[in-house]
């Protein structure tokens, strides 16, 4: 099957893309990477009567920040993220992740701007953003405004973005002070490059004495969006991340959802992984924290 008929605008700046986005209305879609948009149109699934594009803009390119954020341009290449030594360093958890993103080929042309607007529940990208409590900016031929993103996911493939609204910018907090840092990033699909059944994300800090000053837990492909488990975060507090800690504190992420049952996997199987992945990332991000501390 093809794609239905659609006007094709090829924008160079984001003003331009936002007033496209003001005078198409609803159906106009923006297009960077398309991983998705494009099979979704293949198959006429997606029926936009005019789609932007806008790889030509420079202003949505770029990897920067300070000392406190790391900031990711939203039409930013997944593969650029992935090889970024900026990113490696301020945001270890999301270069784990994006290992994890479909194959080269895929983070070649995906970008991360468009991993999290597009929300799949399943996406490494939009989870690690959760987990990190990223903050987002979006223009729109108003001008531009500050997203939270715990409230950015309403629901299956679904956003707080307005339909003339234009991610731009992700910006993710440094942990930095009062310690070391220590990242854990684990999933399960049925083959590698999948989309993922369950997703566990974890980020520690542990200090001198190996005591957890800071934890952040949040699962992915166990809702309708990603969540973070803070039940899970609070029992690592103040522990020396122990193997009962761990596996108590993995069994409070299962009890925290409530899985639904799919093709894929059975509510039951989903929830059972959700307790693996959370105590084998957690085990992941003590021991690299442990290790770091040893060799600094």
């Amino acid at each position: 099957m093809k794609a239905a008929a659609f006007d094709y605008i090829r924008a160079s700046d984001i003003a331009e893309v936002c007033q496209a986005l003001n005078d198409g209305g609803p159906d106009c879609k923006i297009i960077a990477g398309g991983q998705t948009l494009v099979p979704m149109m293949a198959m006429r699934l997606a029926r936009p009567s005019i789609i932007v594009d806008i790889n030509a803009v420079e202003e949505l390119q770029g990897i920067g920040g300070d000392e406190s954020s790391l900031v990711i341009k939203a039409c930013t290449r997944q593969a650029a993220a992935e090889r970024s030594p900026e990113v490696r360093a301020k945001a270890p958890l999301l270069a784990k992740a994006l290992r994890f993103v479909g194959h080269p080929q895929t983070r070649n042309r995906g970008t991360v701007g468009g991993s999290i607007a597009n929300a799949d529940p399943v996406a490494e990208i939009p989870l690690v953003a959760l987990t990190l409590d990223a903050g987002l900016v979006a223009e729109s031929a108003g001008g531009a405004k500050n997203i939270d993103i715990s409230g950015f996911f309403h629901g299956l493939m679904e956003t707080s973005l307005a339909p003339d609204e234009c991610l731009t910018e992700v910006h993710l907090p440094v942990w930095n002070g009062g310690g070391v840092i220590g990242t854990g990033f684990q999933e399960v699909s049925i083959r590698a490059g999948d989309f993922a059944i369950v997703a566990a994300a974890v980020q520690l800090v542990v200090d001198e004495s190996g005591v957890c000053r800071r934890a952040a837990v949040a699962l992915g492909g166990v809702a309708p969006t990603p969540l973070r488990i803070e039940a899970t975060a609070e029992a690592l507090l103040s522990s020396d991340l122990d193997a009962e800690t761990v596996g108590e504190a993995a069994h409070l992420a299962a009890n925290e959802i409530d899985p639904g049952g799919d093709v894929h996997a059975s509510a039951e199987y989903r929830r059972r992984c959700a307790r693996v992945m959370v105590e084998r990332a957690i085990i992941e991000a003590r021991d690299e924290a442990l290790r770091r501390a040893a060799n600094p």
